[in-house]
């Protein structure tokens, strides 16, 4: 159940998360409550499935990141097998199922080319995988997303 305060809470934390030492005690004198209760209710989201994950994102290119979009034929047996495996890797960003014959497709961030090229080949070889495209970034376009909750 996501009430009212919730739906305030989660507008404010997508764009608006104070950069200081006590971040959620910020945040709850602009709800007018008290930080234990932001605390809270932002675990409680967390565990509902409403937030993903709270964190920054960087520019990872001006750190010296390489990325990869990658879609794959998998099996239909395999596809969650896969996908466990995909997300064992701290560099995976986005791993998502989709319709057709590229039915898995996944981003991956690595500090620099020999290890995204290492991590590639091992997925390459799972068992299931029947076709491998690797689309390496050219071009960076970011879109900004925020989600009004009212």
């Amino acid at each position: 159940m996501i009430t009212a305060f919730d739906k305030r809470l989660l507008n404010i934390i997508q764009m608006d998360l104070p950069l200081v030492k006590s971040p959620f005690a910020i945040l709850a004198e602009k709800l007018d409550t008290e930080e234990t209760i932001v605390i809270e209710r932002l675990g409680a989201l967390k565990e509902q499935g409403f937030i993903r994950r709270m964190g920054p994102f960087f520019d990872s290119a001006k750190l010296g990141y390489v990325s990869t979009l990658v879609a794959l034929e998998v099996t239909e047996k395999q596809v969650s097998q896969v996908a466990r495996k995909i997300n064992s890797y701290y560099g995976v960003t986005h791993n998502y199922e989709r319709e057709g014959e590229l039915n898995l497709w996944f981003t991956l961030l690595s500090p620099n080319l020999a290890d995204q090229d290492e991590i590639l080949d091992i997925i390459r070889k799972l068992d299931g995988v029947v076709r491998f495209i690797n689309l390496p970034s050219v071009q960076k376009f970011k879109v900004n997303v925020q989600f009004s909750l009212s």
